[in-house]
Parts: C-alpha cells; sequence; structure tokens
C-alpha cells in the first residue's frame, strides 16, 4: 500500500490564515485532500507545524507534528517518512485541486522510482516515491529542498503527462486563491 502524506506545517504568511482551513467546493483543502488520498493510500498522514492546534481538529486521518517547519517542506516531509516503511506519495496542502483520477495513475506508476506528473510540460505535485528512495530523503539535511532528492537520480524519474491543471495548482496567497474559488 501507498502512503499519503500532506504537508501542512507552513505559516501561510503570504495568505494571512491557515491555508489548511481554506475551503474548496465545500471542504476544507486539508479535508478535501484526506478524503481522496483515503481511496487510493493507507495510511494518510497530515504533517501539521504552524497552527497545529487550530488545523487539528478538522482532520480525518493521522497527525504527526514538524517539532520545527521553519527548516522547510523537506523537514515535513521527513517527520511524516520516519513513521512508514512503504511506497509513499506526498502533497502540500495548498494544492486542494487534484483530480483524483491523477492521483490513481501516479500510485499505479509508481514501480522503483519517482513518478511526477506534468501538465503542459510543466511538473507538479502529487509526487509518488518507491519505498526503496525513503532513505535518499531521510538523509538529506532538513534545510535541503525537497527536490535534491529526487533530482539525485534522475534516472529514477518517471513524468506523466496528466489532463489536470490541478498539479500545478499552489494556492499561496488571496488571488490565487479567488482563481481557484470562481
Amino acid at each position: 500500500m501507498t502512503a499519503g502524506i500532506i504537508l501542512a506545517a507552513g505559516a501561510s504568511r503570504r495568505m494571512g490564515r491557515p491555508k489548511a482551513l481554506l475551503e474548496y467546493r465545500g471542504e476544507t483543502f486539508v479535508g478535501r485532500l484526506v478524503r481522496v488520498l483515503q481511496k487510493f493510500c493507507d495510511p494518510v498522514i497530515v504533517v501539521l507545524g504552524h497552527h497545529a492546534a487550530a488545523i487539528r481538529d478538522h482532520v480525518r486521518a493521522g497527525v504527526v507534528v514538524n517539532p520545527d517547519p521553519d527548516r522547510g517542506q523537506l523537514s515535513s516531509l521527513q517527520t511524516a517518512l520516519e513513521r512508514i516503511d512503504s511506497d509513499f506519495l506526498f502533497i502540500p496542502v495548498d494544492s486542494p485541486t487534484v483530480r483524483e483520477e491523477t492521483i490513481e495513475k501516479l500510485i499505479s506508476a509508481v514501480g522503483c522510482g519517482v513518478v511526477i506528473p506534468r501538465y503542459h510540460g510543466r511538473r507538479g505535485h502529487p509526487v509518488c516515491v518507491s519505498r526503496s528512495l525513503r532513505a535518499d530523503f531521510l538523509a538529506l539535511q532538513p534545510t535541503a529542498e525537497t527536490r535534491a532528492a529526487i533530482d539525485a537520480r534522475p534516472a529514477l524519474i518517471t513524468y506523466l503527462d496528466v489532463d489536470d491543471p490541478g498539479v500545478l495548482a499552489d494556492i499561496d496567497d488571496a488571488e490565487a486563491y479567488r482563481r481557484i474559488a470562481t
């Protein structure tokens, strides 16, 4: 089984409020991602940090808290990876528009490497990773870029072209949120 990891530890400074609790089509970002991932992943883990107390009550999945989320996204991913030993899929909480069929396709294609969705030539999220690369992610300094573990093994990367603009969603500020809310 593939573990689903939702990265929701950020401070949401540009948004001015926790992105995990923003609504998309009648659900919070985190609620929608948990619901969708639970169809394909076990376990589903939400990594919290900043705003953990405010978000925790809205999460219907496993929760872990990154003790120092200011170190960056990789430190949150590592916090979750310490608790699993399986293939894993990870997605930032500010990518709530990804389609269910995209997640299903990524998981079915994982094999022994990394599967990255691509829309119109641009890579996006979620990323699905074979358990054989888990140690590579854990070996990096927590302040490194998540991309460093992926790009270190280019021969193991598979790009999956999808008809899903949601893989490029990055809802970082009020303007980006307005675009998906309409």
